[in-house]
């Protein structure tokens, strides 16, 4: 999942980390579990298997949801987490 996303954030993501709404299991996304790449990309939570983020591709769009207002993705910038 990484190389797609790289082609949308301009630094590495894979260490953003989610809180599942569902299951409140706190991961990065790189933990996610990833189904694809047809017809998209899903991630699901690995504690509970909620949806945590969909991309998909039709010619040169790219349609992404990153998590929910109950579950966003975090990025820590420098020191802060």
């Amino acid at each position: 999942m990484a190389g797609p996303l790289s082609e949308i954030f301009a630094r590495d993501v894979m260490d953003a980390r989610r809180r599942c709404p569902h299951c409140q299991v706190d991961a990065p996304l790189a933990a996610l579990h990833v189904f694809g790449p047809e017809p998209g990309i899903t991630a699901r939570c690995p504690g509970c298997a909620a949806v945590a983020l969909r991309m998909v591709r039709h010619g040169e769009l790219i349609w992404l949801e990153l998590g929910s207002p109950d579950g966003p993705f975090r990025i820590a910038t420098g020191d802060r987490p």
